[in-house]
């Protein structure tokens, strides 16, 4: 039976603890299953709740009874669990399509069960959750309610088995949120209490499918319906309801007041095995825990609000034991420390292996060997705060989020002159680029860590987050002028990696409601630009975009060291533009781009003393568009730029062309990608500047 695991809870029987695989997808292996039996024991929790929701023969086809080799598997399965002090618990869900009222379908459940039984399972469970809740006519006739025709079914298998120790029924209401109209009157719940038999333990979940916070209040509640202590079944770290998400915080909000309150704690956690660390070791630590003062195993401080358990040192204590497990080999090949020499037999052949061939030793002038930095307890707390729990984000990763917003909001300080606005905006960008750099360094010492199983598990999670992060990144250095402008900003044919979420994100984006309920709430990214003539009260605010926008990417150089170029002069205020052939583009920050042009580029030309080639015949006009890196929609661009070459075209030009230096792939890409011009050969031109062109 039931070994103690923490605490005694309310009624027969010792406290259940320990986890449900009770997720959608993939079902973990045997091999898996064997391994978190040897952790549970390790860590003092005592079951194991068998009803992964894809296993057919557990909810789909749960009258199929097992074949020769499934009941090998289950026989051995069982077996393992046992010599773990693991009380294994088969769980079947036969509520997608079982007629409660047919005698037939109840002889089928307990064949199937009484099958199990000779596995030797002795701990069962009914689980009637996430079903239609609507009876066929034969139950109706039958039953005088839903919750009616459950309790009776469970409660005939219950005593066909012999009642069981541990019984679990799972009902269909089975978080607050289900109950109609609230927990203390609802006849489902009412009835499930008064008419299942006592030797029954029900699951609840606690407020909601996903709990954020388990109240003790709340408990007394729901038992007072039910007549007994409830086993929650708590899916805080489960992720099967989402594949971007992971989650690797520590058990918490659940005050261990709770432990005497409750007959166990079962974690249904993320659907990938190794990756549940974190949400075991921690549970175990809570359930080590104890409110009444009596010794414990683990001294948790008083710091937090719970005086006898913290889960920031529950964390920090399971990410310790992980970190081990990160560093050992789990595979033939793997690192591994390097073999004392062997003594040399000059009367034998030496054999050929490759233990026996000496490390590669690179020449003075050659690639020096790559050498793995290795995985630190710090990379994982990094780790753990960035995939924390459903209802909150990790410390780090709240404050990169913070910076990132800041940063966002008072982007006009970074391209400003020097005040004491300007320098905090790049301090604090500095600091975000710091954080950035933590999250690909840990990314790398991660890759590298010779335990692949667990890595595998987490590595499309670790991509996901360090291709998020690297877009992050590059924005805020567009923002402070630190390189070359992204071309991909204003690029209407992206990369894959440049947006997210494929269709499902899609529709996401598309509908109204899209990230009211996001943890870090910010103002929608959606901006709006306005464009407007050019006016003469323009030129100081143009002239100033002129200058951020020329200045070298470390943000220090002097505008001179580069040399200028043929539309310099309207930029800078030496070339009025020619009538309705200039406009200024406008956010909610102000001026942040222009586009301006001379019908007649000689006006330019001559003004740089540069041989002009016979291209102005066919291009007379020049032009020149200007954007802060804050503009990141190509739309308002193009919109900015089809006014100007429309107002250019009424003048009766024939062509345009502006030229561009062969470091600003932003506007190269522009141009070409989006405009439709064409490379043009200027004599005179540097090297480094291209002439582009286009007819009108």
């Amino acid at each position: 039976m039931l070994e103690p695991a923490c605490a005694k809870g309310q009624g027969p029987g010792r406290f259940i603890s320990g986890v449900v695989e009770g997720f959608y997808g993939r079902p973990w292996t045997m091999e898996q299953r064997t391994e978190l039996f040897k952790r549970e024991q390790k860590w003092g929790l005592n079951a194991y709740l068998y009803a992964p929701k894809d296993d057919y023969k557990h909810r789909m086809c749960w009258r199929d009874l097992y074949a020769a080799e499934e009941a090998e598997q289950l026989i051995a399965l069982i077996s393992a669990a046992k010599q773990h002090n693991v009380e294994f618990i088969y769980a079947i869900s036969p509520g997608l399509d079982i007629t409660y009222s047919n005698p037939k379908e109840v002889a089928a459940l307990k064949r199937k069960l009484d099958q199990v039984k000779k596995f030797g399972c002795r701990s069962f469970s009914l689980l009637f959750d996430d079903i239609e809740l609507e009876m066929c006519p034969a139950d109706k006739q039958a039953f005088s309610s839903f919750a009616h025709a459950q309790v009776a079914i469970t409660n005939e298998v219950y005593q066909h088995l012999g009642e069981p120790e541990v019984f679990l029924f799972c009902p269909t209401d089975y978080c607050t949120v289900f109950c109609i109209p609230n927990v203390s009157q609802s006849s489902y719940l009412n009835t499930v209490g008064e008419k299942l038999l006592p030797g029954i333990d029900i699951l609840w979940t606690g407020p909601k499918v996903v709990s954020n916070k388990i109240s003790v209040e709340s408990i007394d509640e729901v038992s007072s319906v039910l007549k007994r202590a409830p086993v929650i079944w708590d899916n805080i770290h489960a992720n099967d309801y989402d594949p971007q998400r992971l989650f690797l915080g520590p058990y918490k909000d659940r005050p261990t007041e709770l432990i005497p309150k409750l007959r166990g704690v079962l974690t249904n956690p993320n659907c990938e095995f190794y990756p549940n660390f974190v949400a075991i070791h921690t549970l175990a630590t809570w359930c080590k825990a104890t409110a009444d003062g009596e010794p414990r195993d683990v001294e948790m401080g008083d710091e937090e609000d719970d005086p006898c358990y913290s889960p920031h040192k529950a964390l920090t204590l399971a990410l310790t034991e992980w970190l081990e497990e990160f560093m050992t080999t789990d595979q033939p090949g793997g690192p591994r420390h390097p073999r004392p020499p062997l003594k040399k037999d000059l009367s034998e052949e030496p054999m050929q292996t490759d233990l026996g061939e000496s490390a590669y030793v690179p020449g003075p002038d050659e690639t020096p060997l790559y050498t793995a930095e290795p995985l630190t307890l710090d990379d994982l707390k990094l780790l753990s705060n960035l995939f924390y729990l459903p209802y909150e984000h990790g410390q780090t990763a709240r404050a990169m989020l913070q910076e990132l917003d800041w940063l966002k909001n008072h982007s006009q300080a970074a391209a400003a002159a020097e005040t004491d606005e300007t320098a905090e905006w790049h301090t604090r960008a500095q600091q975000f680029d710091n954080m950035c750099e933590a999250v690909v360094q840990m990314f790398n010492r991660l890759s590298n860590a010779p335990n692949r199983r667990i890595l595998y598990d987490l590595y499309n999670y670790i991509c996901d987050i360090k291709s998020g992060v690297g877009l992050a990144r590059a924005y805020v250095k567009r923002l402070g002028g630190q390189g070359p402008p992204s071309a991909e900003l204003l690029n209407n044919d992206p990369e894959p990696w440049d947006f997210r979420g494929g269709l499902s994100g899609e529709f996401q984006r598309m509908l109204p409601g899209h990230g009211n309920r996001d943890l870090f709430r910010h103002p929608p990214m959606t901006t709006f630009y306005c464009i407007r003539p050019y006016c003469p009260e323009d030129k100081v605010e143009v002239q100033r975009i002129f200058r951020a926008t020329q200045t070298p990417g470390d943000g220090k150089g002097a505008l001179m060291a580069q040399p200028s170029l043929m539309s310099d002069g309207l930029s800078a205020g030496e070339i009025s533009p020619s009538p309705q052939c200039a406009f200024v583009l406008e956010d909610d920050l102000g001026m942040c781009g222009y586009a301006l042009a001379v019908t007649d580029a000689k006006l330019a030309t001559a003004n740089v003393q540069r041989e002009v080639s016979e291209a102005l015949k066919e291009f007379p006009s020049l032009l020149t568009l200007q954007l802060l890196p804050r503009v990141t929609s190509p739309s308002a661009a193009k919109r900015m730029i089809d006014q100007l070459l429309s107002s250019i075209r009424s003048s009766g030009s024939r062509g345009v062309f502006c030229v561009l230096r062969h470091s600003d792939r932003r506007m190269l890409d522009f141009f070409s990608n989006l405009c439709s011009f064409k490379p043009l050969f200027m004599g005179g031109e540097p090297h480094d500047v291209l002439a582009m062109g286009t007819s009108l």
